[in-house]
């Protein structure tokens, strides 16, 4: 899949995560979370072979997903946009692509779970037709202990 994002500043393209790419990959983990996940996190996650993508303009990796796909369910692991890229579309086309290979994987139902506080996060998984299904209490480290996670589902339809 390689595909570029529709009225972005830059032409960007989609790959597969590959090792090498880990060390941008956290780096950008670390800019963006205040609890990030570590290098090794990303690194098992590729080698249970998870769907891990990178959103990238030439070389420079500018944003990423993963998500864990098993008996016709998709649960989204991470999805993160540099810092200083967000606020051009990178999030929803790395949601798009992510939900493009759940629907080429026949994915039913996808889960997430984002913190209550991540209110641009909320509103775009809205607006792409995810719903509120859950909380999960004390789900996040917090600077003041733990965040709840609301968690959000959404039902993939069939191709037509």
């Amino acid at each position: 899949m390689n595909a570029r994002v529709k009225d972005s500043p830059l032409p960007l393209g989609l790959r597969a995560m590959r090792e090498d790419d880990l060390a941008a990959v956290q780096l950008i983990e670390s800019r963006a979370y205040e609890f990030p996940w570590s290098v090794g996190i990303f690194r098992d996650c590729l080698r249970a072979d998870y769907p891990a993508w990178v959103l990238h303009h030439e070389e420079r990796i500018v944003g990423y997903f993963l998500m864990s796909v098993a008996a016709g369910e998709a649960h989204v692991l991470n999805v993160c946009v540099a810092p200083e890229m967000q606020g051009h579309g990178y999030g929803r086309r790395l949601l798009h692509a992510l939900l493009q290979i759940a629907r080429g994987r026949s994915v039913a139902r996808v889960f997430l779970e984002v913190r209550p506080s991540n209110t641009s996060a909320i509103a775009l998984y809205h607006d792409e037709g995810f719903n509120e299904i859950g909380r999960r209490p004390r789900y996040y480290p917090a600077k003041d202990g733990r965040e709840d996670a609301l968690v959000m589902a959404m039902e993939l339809l069939p191709p037509t």
